[in-house]
């Protein structure tokens, strides 16, 4: 079971100790099966109890996972291999449309903004026993919510999005629980999960978001909570339509224990109107971050959501990290103040690059997916042979991989980095790339998972 390797410990820490370093290491491989309970505790010469809490520590820890009777084995990604590292070396004279990142000539410079909030600063310093979010920047944001129809709700402030996901999860769920999530979907989040020791359920989604058959399925499955991208999903740049938010809210009023998480990081540079579905269960919370429109160095996300979860969130964050740097709270006040981003332009630039690109694909037989955002996603039927072909041919797109669980393959391209005379020589090259796979490769499959 497992080769020559031995598990070590008289401990339950000890034991979680000697699995989690062979998995670290290579040793213990993905998917490897562990020995059953009372077998290890008779070969360590503990009680049962003692491995059945070991094997609790390294669930709760994101290394194994466990299904009842069938026993516990590694975690296909255990937490100490993050999908981000799924990544391909780069040569020199590659163009690269694999990393996600924002257009840079698009974010705004920060040395006046900084500047300003050091000015601030030095008349009003943030010290210790102040408030966590700076009034300015909690009214801004109030009102940015009321425009958008998000309900009413207090204001927090965390370290960036995936931040606020793992607080908002731990506010109400316990390790074991199930927790719904769009696949393919954002790689951090279906990383958080597990790490968390919660249990992904994957849930299918096409151009107008997470599919409601597949939604009352996870919950069906016992689903806890569910996170969604409301606009510019990553990778497939799905955004939640008002009829699909329909359907999903008249679902989850029917099951308001379910803890629902409203993910809205591209806000600030999307076209789209928000249709969220905050507000319909019991507990929730809506996420916007500044990554994507000020720059990912400026770690701040925003949210609002019912006072139970805030309440839950602001007190254990305050007990943790107190509160995010009033420095970089005051800059992003002066960048909104000043318009120092304008959304449509923003908008527009990256739909152009965007549409552009659907549409030659599409011209030449390949259906690619790209409603909003800065990504398209083209399904493919051999992941591997469309990374490596495109790379023969100068171009680095990310791997499937990275935000799959169980949906059919594809590829990830960012058209961030892409000028008008890149869209015929890159929808070249996919075509060409996929045009050996068969026609399976360019149809269109609807759904993503």
């Amino acid at each position: 079971m497992l080769g020559d390797y031995r598990i070590t410990g008289r401990g339950a820490s000890d034991i979680a100790a000697s699995v989690e370093s062979a998995v670290g290491s290579g040793v213990l491989r993905p998917g490897e099966a562990l020995p059953p309970l009372r077998e290890l505790a008779q070969e360590l010469e503990v009680n049962p109890n003692t491995v059945a809490a070991a094997y609790r520590l390294l669930r709760d820890r994101g290394v194994i996972e466990t299904a009842g009777r069938r026993g516990s084995r590694v975690r296909a990604r255990p937490a100490t291999a993050p999908r981000d590292a799924i990544r391909i070396e780069v040569p020199p004279g590659v163009r690269d449309i694999s990393a996600g990142n924002p257009d840079l000539a698009l974010l705004p410079p920060l040395d006046g903004a900084l500047a300003a909030a050091a000015v601030r600063h030095a008349a009003a310093p943030a010290l210790y026993g102040g408030v966590p979010v700076d009034p300015e920047l909690a009214a801004a944001a109030r009102a940015a919510f009321d425009a958008d129809g998000v309900p009413a709700g207090p204001i927090g402030l965390t370290s960036g999005s995936l931040d606020a996901i793992e607080r908002v999860l731990t506010a109400h769920l316990r390790p074991g629980d199930a927790v719904a999530v769009e696949d393919p979907g954002w790689g951090s989040t279906l990383d958080l999960v597990p790490a968390m020791g919660l249990r992904p359920v994957p849930v299918a989604v096409d151009d107008e978001g997470p599919l409601p058959a597949d939604v009352a399925r996870a919950i069906r499955a016992g689903a806890r909570a569910l996170v969604v991208t409301d606009r510019g999903q990553n990778p497939t740049g799905a955004a939640i339509s008002a009829a699909r938010a329909a359907e999903l809210r008249s679902l989850l009023a029917e099951h308001r224990h379910v803890l629902v998480v409203d993910d809205d990081h591209v806000h600030g540079l999307v076209d789209l109107p928000l249709h969220c579905l905050s507000g319909v269960t019991d507990h929730w919370a809506l996420i916007r971050s500044t990554a994507k429109a000020y720059g990912p160095d400026l770690r701040l996300a925003l949210y609002t959501g019912d006072p139970v979860t805030v309440d839950r969130v602001r007190g254990r964050h305050r007990l943790g990290a107190g509160w995010v740097s009033h420095l970089l709270q005051r800059a992003v006040v002066h960048l909104w103040e000043t318009g120092a981003v304008d959304p449509e332009r923003t908008a527009r630039a990256y739909g152009e690059r965007r549409d552009a690109l659907v549409r030659a694909l599409a011209e030449r037989g390949v259906a690619a997916h790209g409603r909003s955002g800065m990504n398209v996603w083209v399904p493919v039927s051999d992941e591997t042979g469309a990374v490596a072909g495109l790379l023969q041919r100068g171009w680095a797109v990310a791997p499937g991989a990275r935000f799959r669980l169980g949906s059919p393959p594809g590829v990830r391209l960012t058209v961030s980095p892409l000028t008008p005379d890149d869209i015929g020589p890159l929808a070249d090259a996919v075509a060409a790339v996929l045009r050996p796979a068969g026609p399976g490769a360019a149809t269109d499959l609807g759904r993503y998972g």
